[in-house]
């Protein structure tokens, strides 16, 4: 018999504690309990407590019905699940009622994690459902069908990799941000010669961006390179295993460069003293990359026939990336070139226009951090590993589901945060930088007739000192100026730039 005043996890949380499996910690719990029902909600966990009229019994299929209806689907949970539940109960629950909604839900879901079936006939009669609820879920529509168990199959990926994204209230709010006609909207107010001048500065914009994100000062052999990378985005589709190393190679130093996926156990971490590391992110076995990867490939083309967001699909398969960290060196940066690849190539961004994203991460590196930490907290709590003298890591135990089955809701948020930023600011500032310089341009050349560089390496110095030219600057480089020439090419500096710096 329940008492009122104890509590009772239901649902994945039951689930979990009964069977021992070691999995993430699933975005909401289930409590029932005596009272009302009541949720909160704290750092992107919800726990919602139910009036304890709701609790199911402690049957296998009763806590499985009620994860399905109130926690929602998670791969990773249920793939961990279905390897030591016992396959007899599961099936008799299922004969119970074979065309239930969420019976037929988690018979094909066992089937397609396991590669096992269940001794059970095929249905041939019932109404088709969605594995997936697309008011709850992004998904692939119109979906495949699996007449077995008379489904709808809308995963966003196939059992080598099947990531999911929520419909929270912010992405449905973020997903009538329309990307093409917004970013048209935008430039209809420049002239197309200016836009054809911005595109060149934007794309090395993007690089530098890119590249300070992780610290690194790109000398101009590197610089161009990634510029002829991000010129490419528009015209190939990089989710292929060749060029994705193809792309390696042109970006890293010579010495760093990958003839295949890495074959050593990577993560990411930093000294914090002679004898120890703080390790922040673990990446997968070299020997699940082929696997996971290929499944990523899968998700790609799969979405490219769908009509899932386009900013969707670069979230899943940017930040999917940069968690299998593939290769050695230069995953970051590839990472965010794939978002600009998936923008271009599903014609979320109009052709002849570079994004600077990279710019909008930069400036808002704490969002940044959350959206990678989303993943990469939960999951260093999980894997246990050991460090040699060398630094060289060993990872113990089975982990290649943890990476296969990622619930991406929170980098789907960050991605829509940037491209919002990106419209907003970074484009904005970008193209009026270049106005206020033809504007700043004509005003120095009615005052004194001198040559393009010279103009440019005046704004240049005058930007960095507050709107004035530094008197050893002046000494070194314009010694020639008469002093009311430069105090009238100062005015039109702070005048238009109102003492902006870049």
């Amino acid at each position: 018999m329940i008492l009122n005043k104890e509590r009772y996890y239901a649902g994945y949380h039951f689930l979990i504690k009964k069977y021992q499996i070691a999995v993430l910690p699933h975005w909401h719990t289930s409590i029932c309990q005596g009272g009302t029902f009541r949720k909160t909600v704290q750092e992107g966990q919800e726990e919602s407590i139910y009036p304890l009229s709701y609790w199911p019994g402690y049957g296998l299929g009763e806590q499985l019905e009620f994860a399905f209806k109130y926690d929602g689907i998670n791969l990773g949970i249920l793939a961990a699940l279905f390897e030591v539940v016992p396959e007899d109960e599961l099936t008799s629950w299922i004969k119970s009622k074979p065309v239930g909604k969420y019976t037929r839900k988690v018979w094909a879901l066992y089937e397609f994690l396991t590669g096992r079936e269940l001794p059970l006939p095929a249905l041939d009669k019932g109404k088709y459902i969605y594995l997936l609820d697309p008011d709850v879920y992004f998904t692939y529509t119109p979906g495949k069908r699996m007449p077995r168990y008379r489904v709808f199959n809308n995963l966003l990926g196939d059992i080598s990799f099947c990531p999911t994204v929520r419909r929270t209230e912010k992405l449905k709010a973020m997903e009538s941000i329309n990307l093409h006609e917004q970013c048209k909207k935008l430039t209809r107010d420049y002239p197309p010669e200016l836009l054809s001048r911005a595109l060149s500065y934007l794309y090395y914009k993007e690089t530098k961006s890119s590249f300070l994100i992780e610290h690194i000062e790109p000398d101009l052999s590197r610089t161009e390179k990634f510029v002829g990378l991000l010129k490419m985005a528009e015209h190939k589709d990089f989710c292929d295993k060749s060029l994705l190393i193809d792309a390696q190679n042109l970006i890293v130093d010579p010495r760093f460069i990958d003839a295949d996926y890495r074959l050593m156990q990577n993560y990411v971490g930093e000294s914090i003293s002679f004898r120890r590391q703080r390790i922040h992110y673990i990446c997968p076995k070299p020997e699940d990359l082929e696997s996971l990867m290929t499944g990523l490939f899968q998700s790609h083309a799969l979405m490219m026939q769908s009509d899932v967001s386009a900013i969707i699909h670069a979230a899943i398969i940017a930040y999917a990336f940069v968690f299998m960290h593939p290769f050695e060196d230069g995953n970051g940066r590839i990472h965010r070139f794939l978002i600009h690849n998936i923008l271009s190539l599903r014609q979320a961004i109009p052709k002849g226009l570079m994004f600077p994203v990279s710019a909008a991460i930069l400036n808002n590196m704490e969002l940044y951090d959350i959206s990678l930490e989303a993943f990469s907290s939960p999951l260093m709590s999980k894997i246990k590993y050991s460090l040699d003298e060398l630094g060289q890591m060993t990872v113990m135990g089975e982990t290649k589901n943890y990476y296969r089955y990622i619930d991406m809701t929170s980098q789907a948020e960050a991605l829509y945060e940037f491209v919002e930023l990106t419209i907003k600011k970074e484009l904005v500032e970008e193209l009026d930088f270049i106005v206020s310089y033809d504007k700043v341009k004509k005003a120095i050349q009615q005052i004194i007739d001198m040559p393009d560089k010279l103009i440019d390496l005046f704004i240049k110095f005058c930007l960095q000192n507050d709107g004035k030219l530094s008197p050893s600057k002046r000494d070194k480089y314009f010694s020639f100026l008469l002093e009311h020439e430069l105090k009238s090419m100062e005015k039109a500096v702070k005048h238009e730039y109102k003492d902006k710096s870049k």
